[in-house]
């Protein structure tokens, strides 16, 4: 037995989860997350708890199984409290500004495909919202939302502007990350 897949999920007050045909949609006091799970899947609620069986013991169903209930205990813990990730920005004049519902980075490129480029707009997607601390040492900026997985996307496509460089560690990265530093060029010797 998967020891993710077998563990039930309580439902907090306040959350509703519907199965239809393959997809599961739960709804919770931050919004509404529906995401198509394998139809293999067994998803039953009773009193306020979720369980996921599997029909057989076959490989693919042993898989779908635990990854099964992961995704939907992310939508549970998304609709209740939801995820966050929070970015800091590394660099002299390196800094990121909020403008209506754009984030806009200033991360040092001059040129971006041969043509002038001071900054980097990112408009806010759907069920995102963007909290720029500018007057923290470093800034940050901090993506929240209730989809854990698009938290995760929109987070990376921010790192992914100016990712940390091994020589200064330069660069847009996640709160705790450690930047592996690499020696630079060691003088001649006579």
């Amino acid at each position: 037995m998967s020891r993710i897949g077998r563990m039930p999920i309580t439902l907090p007050a306040g959350v509703e989860v519907k199965v239809d045909n393959g997809i599961i949609t739960v709804k919770g006091k931050l919004g509404t997350l529906t995401e198509k799970i394998s139809p293999r899947m067994n998803v039953k609620v009773d009193a306020g708890v979720l369980t996921v069986e599997r029909p057989t013991d076959e490989k693919e169903d042993r898989s779908l199984h635990g990854l099964t209930r992961a995704l939907i205990n992310n939508m549970v813990v998304g609709v209740t409290q939801g995820y966050t990730k929070v970015l800091e920005i590394h660099g002299t004049g390196y800094r990121a500004t909020k403008q209506g519902n754009k984030l806009l980075l200033y991360v040092g490129h001059s040129l971006v495909n041969g043509m002038p480029q001071d900054k980097f707009a990112i408009a806010e997607p759907e069920g995102i919202t963007f909290e720029v601390a500018e007057k923290v040492v470093p800034p940050t900026i901090t993506v929240k939302g209730i989809s854990k997985q698009q938290v995760g996307q929109v987070a990376a496509v921010i790192r992914g502007k100016r990712p940390p460089e091994p020589y200064h560690a330069k660069g847009i990265r996640y709160q705790g990350e450690v930047i592996r530093r690499k020696a630079g060029k060691a003088g001649k010797s006579k």
